[in-house]
């Protein structure tokens, strides 16, 4: 098992009262080096404009990191630039992409990406929605395009839909990408019948109120066989911990054990069909006590059967 940060993560400042502040990555930090002080830390690489440039718009990789800011930019209502936010961003797209090749090559079967801005927001055009770029997208085309990974599998458990990630593996070949998220809510999309261009997108919408009974039986009849048949080479996961009932931002009502038993079912598929490559990367959740909780549940089982 490999975990990956940075402290330009802690460095990137989207503003006082912001929910997606520093001390997010502080609590999970924390909890991990607390719960599991036997694992090691790397540190997180920059991800290069070209591997960027794989799932954004050349454009949008210019605005982002072509335009130092000096005290804050604002992007849209929700999202804004520090400093120290594009080196952040790029460190949390080099995360998930060395940690790809850690699991490629044989160094670790799992890894975990401790790291912000988060990025499933974030579209082949668009920062948005506390996003910069779309760390698990670069991910996914990184896996595709430097490994020959054929098949890839993106599993989205965030509250809120990736819309970001959807609109880039949109039409892309040999990618799949899941989602279970809170509806209606922030961005307002993830509706079913958005099945994409090659109709390898899976959306299940949740009604405010859901619990874990109904997430662990939807999952298990619905999105879990859809995986399995795909028979992913590899599985990435966009690691949202905002479905916590504790969690000031949503409504529903999962707790640490839910997402020890997604993550579980996960490692399962990935064990048959992925030689136990799993790769997961820190999306959004707003409670400090469910960020620890949820995080540490999270990585203690990915670590089951890791060699």
């Amino acid at each position: 098992m490999l975990l990956y940060t940075h402290p330009s993560c802690l460095q990137h400042d989207p503003g006082a009262g912001h929910p997606e502040c520093p001390a997010r990555l502080a609590a999970v930090l924390q909890a991990l080096h607390e719960a599991l002080p036997e694992v090691p830390w790397h540190e997180a690489p920059l991800a290069d404009r070209q591997c960027i440039a794989r799932a954004h718009d050349a454009a949008l990789v210019d605005d982002l990191l072509g335009h130092p800011v000096v005290a804050q930019r604002q992007i849209d209502p929700d999202t804004a630039m520090s400093p120290a936010s594009a080196e952040a961003a790029q460190r949390a797209a080099g995360a998930v992409c060395a940690a790809i090749d850690a699991v490629i090559e044989g160094k670790s079967r799992r890894a975990f990406c401790a790291v912000r801005p988060p990025g499933h927001h974030a579209t082949r055009q668009q920062a948005m929605g506390f996003c910069l770029f779309n760390s698990i997208a670069v991910g996914a085309l990184h896996a595709q395009q430097r490994h020959g990974i054929a098949r890839v599998a993106v599993i989205d458990f965030d509250v809120h839909h990736g819309n970001g990630t959807q609109d880039i593996l949109w039409d892309q070949p040999g990618t799949l990408y899941v989602s279970s998220h809170q509806h209606p809510l922030y961005p307002g999309s993830g509706l079913p019948f958005e099945r994409g261009g090659l109709g390898r997108t899976l959306n299940l919408p949740l009604d405010e109120g859901s619990d874990g009974v109904l997430f662990r039986r939807l999952w298990s009849e619905q999105l879990l066989p859809e995986i399995d048949a795909f028979a992913p080479e590899l599985l990435l996961i966009s690691a949202g911990f905002d479905a916590h009932r504790l969690d000031p931002l949503a409504g529903l009502n999962l707790g640490a054990d839910d997402y020890a038993w997604i993550t579980e079912r996960l490692v399962d598929l990935a064990e048959r069909h992925a030689r136990g490559r799993v790769v997961s990367a820190l999306e959004g959740g707003y409670s400090l006590t469910a960020l620890r909780e949820s995080s540490v549940a999270h990585v203690r089982a990915l670590m089951e059967r890791d060699a």
